[in-house]
């Protein structure tokens, strides 16, 4: 597997040769709605190709995004569908991604779609961490047809990739680049809040330097709190540090959010602002930092930098305001929390706390660790044993 600088160098050779491809990969809400936003960017240097099972939902809603796009007058990128690709053949996944050599590979896809898991296990066990393989799954055999093809996209993952991207890594497998979500649906809460607070006008040029797991993500959105843990967060205003309150900070960053899909707008957001930066490093040449999950196979989130500005690109995890030896300490205390103790040599330990949560919530036994050979029969363990069961409680 190519580095990431390695990809984005060839990226840049190749793009002013022809169009670039973008591949989502599943097409339910994520996937919808960053079809959405690709065609209204008005940017006629794309082509986007939906892949995935069902033929006629894709076509239908691929049609209603391509009109309202029309509509707007903004739609300048031909779309093409994909249909028929089964995630289970990796065979498959292996064709389509030869037949159409994607510059950009966005997974949106997931194992049990139209469920969001957290609404599980939140309140039941306070942690995430326990969804982890099921989130790999697929990835996982996107990645490995990525390897048989030897293809060099720049692969985005949409779904818990604090622990999906370093288990691949720790499995000795290609793994994705990026990571969409989570840590980078805090930055605009704590920007908003923070200008609210100190009276700025263009809260937008607030900088937010911020390095934490998913759990805090949760934690944060929806109950305005740390969990007491002392947080790895750098706040600027024209390089003028901000020293904010952090507990009334968090307090301002709980703001009323929809349950449903809708929530799905900033993942897809995220991914829209990661190939955003990455065109814009590439094009214009500019300086970008982002805030990613998973960010070069490292457990939990990270400040990232795309930096287009010299002759080569380089892309790397921003140390200017705290070590990368910190920040991985402080996601790790993180993660634990979500129910994550280790990732290391292919296999996921969940914590004790977590095993012993899930036995008296759902009465489920869970093994403590999940090695990657097992990811399947995990996965469906979860579905038959937690899922299910759930979902049927709630239809009664």
């Amino acid at each position: 597997m190519k580095t990431l600088d390695e990809k984005l160098n060839d990226f840049k050779k190749n793009a002013g040769n022809r169009k670039v491809r973008v591949m989502i990969v599943g097409l339910g809400s994520v996937g919808n709605y960053l079809l959405d936003y690709l065609l209204s960017s008005a940017d006629s240097g794309i082509e986007v190709f939906v892949v995935g099972r069902d033929r006629e939902k894709m076509v239908s809603d691929v049609n209603i995004v391509r009109v309202s796009a029309l509509i707007r007058g903004q739609c300048r990128t031909r779309t093409e569908v994909v249909p028929g690709i089964d995630l289970d053949d990796i065979s498959q996944v292996e064709s389509c991604l030869r037949d159409y050599q994607p510059d950009i590979i966005v997974n949106t896809s997931r194992a049990y779609p139209g469920l969001k898991y957290g609404g599980i296990s939140w309140k039941s066990v306070r942690a995430y961490g326990i969804w982890a393989p099921l989130a790999v799954k697929y990835i996982r055999n996107i990645m490995q047809a990525y390897e048989n093809v030897k293809s060099s996209a720049i692969v985005i993952n949409s779904s818990y990739s604090d622990a999906v991207i370093p288990w691949l890594r720790s499995a000795g497998m290609a793994y994705p680049d990026f990571g969409s979500g989570n840590i980078n649906h805090l930055i605009p809460r704590i920007q908003y809040a923070a200008a609210e607070k100190m009276r700025i006008d263009d809260w937008w040029n607030v900088d937010v330097t911020y390095a934490v797991s998913h759990f805090h993500d949760v934690v944060i959105s929806r109950e305005g709190h740390d969990e007491g843990i002392r947080q790895m967060l750098s706040i600027s205003y024209k390089e003028e540090e901000i020293r904010a309150d952090l507990k009334e900070l968090f307090k301002s960053c709980k703001i009323q959010m929809p349950s449903d899909e809708k929530r799905n707008m900033m993942n897809a957001s995220s991914n829209f602002e990661i190939i955003q930066g990455i065109l814009s490093s590439i094009r214009d040449g500019k300086k970008v930092k982002l805030h990613c999950p998973g960010a070069f196979g490292e457990v939990g989130g990270y400040p990232v930098i795309i930096d287009g500005s010299g002759t080569d690109i380089q892309s790397y995890i921003y140390e200017g305001r705290f070590s990368l030896e910190d920040m991985r300490k402080k996601n790790q205390e993180s993660i634990y929390l979500d129910g994550i103790e280790d990732i290391s040599g292919g296999t996921l330990y969940y914590t004790d706390e977590l095993v012993e949560k899930a036995r008296q919530a759902f009465g489920v036994s869970l093994a403590k660790k999940v090695d990657f050979k097992d990811i399947d029969r995990t996965a469906q363990k979860l579905i038959t044993e937690i899922i299910e069961p759930q979902t049927m409680v709630k239809a009664l």
